[in-house]
């Protein structure tokens, strides 16, 4: 099979994208033979735009993709990012933009995911400390140099991707977007619009939320780190649900899941935008496939319009929200 193509910037990619993050971090212990099984699905689906991070796992999900690059490399538009430092727990400690590093972490991600390039390389979060015109820079001597075909920015400001795009294009930025995370519709969208960039949304689902499948925390896993985000919490939660409901309303007119919804939502917003919903299970897979046939109407994308969360998406804004430091003596 094959997907419709949405164009990044200047890459090309199946208009639905699978996130890998929960193959092999965050959401619990994942089963081995599942997740091979579902990435191998969803190229058979036609999914064929695959998005890893060098910190999933402290480098075993790129580990895992290996298995699969290793006989279908051709098959994959395969996305990493480098920048994250994850601690003993295996959770964000920090993070790293500096030029050195930058290359340090590529050649790294290149040898556990066994490729000779890169198709599209993020930086995973901008770092406070270091101009992104420098990181940028370097960013771009991979692609001079033949290992990375195509760069991207995570979670960065409006200002940031403004500054780092004057350094070499920018085809990606990568943000939380969904029904419940709006807040890169006031300037970075606009941003990315004017300068040309495409849009990939992560957690397209709420991080389970949207699929209506959620109905407290006591299912989640000890370790699940979403018990750690505001969205989860108490009333938080309670008033979350009770939005999910009207998406669950809108998917039974439309004999459909309240996730394939959502994700029918996002597939309006442009055809810049493209969802990376993350899954291990197959079945799973095949229902966020099946949100491509789903359309909405009029009426439906106002109710989801109006729709906001209760909570912040991170217990700490500031890790989404900050710019980097200016660069200084101006070279450009």
């Amino acid at each position: 099979m094959s997907l419709p193509t949405r164009t990044l910037g200047s890459l090309a990619v199946s208009s639905l994208g699978l996130g890998c993050m929960g193959m092999s971090f965050a959401y619990g212990r994942p089963d081995r033979t599942e997740t091979l099984a579902a990435l191998h699905r969803a190229l058979d689906l036609g999914v064929t735009f695959l998005d890893t991070a060098d910190m999933y796992g402290r480098g075993h999900n790129e580990k895992l993709l290996a298995e699969v690059l290793a006989d279908r490399r051709d098959e994959i538009v395969l996305a990493t990012k480098f920048g994250v430092l994850p601690g003993d727990d295996g959770m964000p400690a920090g993070v790293d933009g500096s030029p050195a590093y930058v290359r340090r972490a590529c050649e790294a991600s290149l040898r556990r995911l066994g490729v000779e390039h890169i198709d599209l390389y993020y930086q995973h979060r901008p770092d406070p400390q270091v101009p992104i015109e420098d990181t940028v820079e370097a960013m771009a001597g991979l692609v001079r140099d033949g290992l990375v075909r195509h760069l991207g920015l995570s979670e960065a400001s409006a200002a940031t991707i403004r500054r780092g795009a004057a350094v070499h294009p920018i085809d990606a930025v990568q943000s939380e977007w969904s029904v419940f995370s709006r807040d890169l519709e006031t300037t970075v969208a606009p941003t990315c619009r004017e300068l040309g960039i495409g849009l990939v949304p992560y957690s397209p689902l709420g991080r389970g939320l949207l699929t209506g499948a959620l109905t407290g925390t006591a299912a989640l896993a000890a370790d699940d780190f979403r018990r750690t985000l505001p969205r989860f919490q108490d009333e938080n939660l309670d008033g979350n649900l009770a939005a999910v409901a009207v998406v669950r309303e809108i998917a039974a007119t439309h004999g459909a899941t309240p996730g394939q919804v959502a994700l029918a939502w996002l597939l309006t917003r442009g055809d810049d935008v493209v969802p990376i919903p993350g899954t291990k299970r197959v079945r799973y897979l095949e229902e966020n496939v099946g949100a491509l046939d789903v359309i909405l109407t009029a009426g439906d994308l106002a109710r989801l319009d109006g729709l906001r969360p209760a909570g912040e998406r991170y217990p700490d804004m500031a890790w989404v929200e900050r710019d980097t430091p200016p660069l200084e003596g101006a070279r450009r």
